[in-house]
C-alpha cells in the first residue's frame, strides 16, 4: 500500500495544474485519443474514495488523451522505438512532462526514439491502471500511437513497433507492471523512479524470462518504497541473479549500460528524483535506443 508520505511529497505539483506539455526546441509535440489507455473503465465507473474524499469519474477517470513528443529528426523507416513513460499519483500527461522535464530530457538525449505519456488516473491518488492492466489492451494502444505518427508523417506507412521501454515514478508501478505480464508487447526495459510498492513478483517474473531485459530502480529513503526493494534483493540473491547497487553520488553513467539490473540509492527526496537529467542519463544509456544521426 502506497504510504500517505506520497500526498504530502507531490503536494508541489498541485501548482501545475494547469500548465501543459512545454514547447522544447527539437521537439514534435501533440496529443491523440485512444480508447486504450486506462480510463474511462469499469473499476473506476462510480470514482475512488480516497481519505475520505472521492473522486469523481468525471473529473479523474474519464480522459483518454495520449501525449507523444518525437525528435523532428527522427528516422523511422522500418521500426521506431518508443517509451512509455506513466505518471503518478495527482499528476496527469502535461504537468508531468513539465513538472520532471520530461520532454527536454527525451530531445537532449538524442535518442531516435519517441516518448509516449498515456493518461491515468488524471490528478487522483491511484495507482490503477485501469483498462491497461487488461490482455492486449497495451498492444493496441501501441497501434493508436503508431496511427498517430502515421498521420502526423512522423514515420513511414508500414512502420512497426521497434524496442519498448516504460518509465514511470512513484504509482506508476502497478500499472508498468501489469503492462509487463498482459500488454501482449514485448518490453525491453523498465525504468522505476522510486516506484517500487509492489507487483514485485511480476517484475521478478519479467527479469528471470530474458537475461536481456534491464531493470532500473532509483530510491529514496523516504518514498516509501526502501522495504520492498530490500525485499526484491532478497528475492534476486534467492534466485542467484546478479544485480548491481550504487549509490547515486558514485554512480557514473556508464554504469547504467554496463549493468542490466542496477539499483541506484539517493539521499534526494521523492519528488526530486526524475529531475537532476536521471531520466535523460538512462536513456543515453540504454542499448535499446540508437542515437540520433
Amino acid at each position: 500500500m502506497i504510504r500517505k508520505l506520497l500526498l504530502s511529497a507531490l503536494s508541489t505539483i498541485a501548482a501545475w495544474g494547469s500548465l501543459y506539455a512545454q514547447d522544447v526546441p527539437g521537439a514534435v509535440i501533440f496529443h491523440i485519443y485512444s480508447s486504450h489507455t486506462s480510463f474511462p473503465d469499469s473499476g473506476r465507473m462510480h470514482g475512488h474514495l480516497y481519505d475520505s474524499v472521492l473522486y469523481t469519474t468525471a473529473e479523474h477517470y474519464n480522459d483518454s488523451t495520449v501525449l507523444i513528443i518525437a525528435p523532428k529528426n527522427l528516422d523511422a523507416k522500418k521500426k521506431v522505438d518508443m517509451v512509455f513513460w506513466f505518471h503518478g499519483w495527482r499528476n496527469n500527461v502535461d504537468t508531468a512532462a513539465a513538472f520532471y522535464e520530461l520532454t527536454k530530457q527525451f530531445i537532449e538525449s538524442k535518442r531516435n526514439a519517441v516518448l509516449v505519456l498515456a493518461e491515468a488516473a488524471r490528478n487522483s491518488p491511484d495507482s490503477y491502471g485501469g483498462k491497461l492492466e487488461r490482455p492486449g489492451d497495451f498492444k493496441a494502444l501501441v497501434a493508436d500511437v503508431m496511427k498517430g505518427l502515421t498521420d502526423k508523417g512522423l514515420v513511414s506507412k508500414g512502420c512497426q513497433p521497434g524496442h519498448i521501454l516504460l518509465g514511470g515514478h512513484s504509482g506508476a508501478y502497478e500499472v508498468m507492471a501489469m503492462i509487463i505480464k498482459n500488454g501482449g508487447m514485448p518490453i525491453d526495459e523498465a525504468m522505476l523512479f522510486d516506484s517500487l510498492y509492489g507487483k514485485t513478483e511480476i517484475f521478478m517474473d519479467w527479469i528471470k524470462a530474458d537475461k536481456s531485459h534491464r531493470f532500473i530502480h532509483l530510491y529514496t529513503d523516504h518514498g516509501g518504497t526502501l522495504e520492498e526493494s530490500k525485499h526484491m534483493n532478497q528475492l534476486l540473491d534467492s534466485a542467484g541473479i546478479k544485480y548491481f547497487m550504487v549509490e547515486e553520488k558514485d554512480l557514473k553513467p556508464e554504469m547504467y549500460d554496463s549493468y542490466p539490473l542496477i539499483y541506484v540509492h539517493t539521499l534526494k527526496q521523492h519528488n526530486d528524483i526524475v529531475n537532476q537529467d536521471n531520466f535523460r542519463l538512462m536513456l543515453e544509456n540504454t542499448p535499446f535506443l540508437k542515437p540520433l544521426m
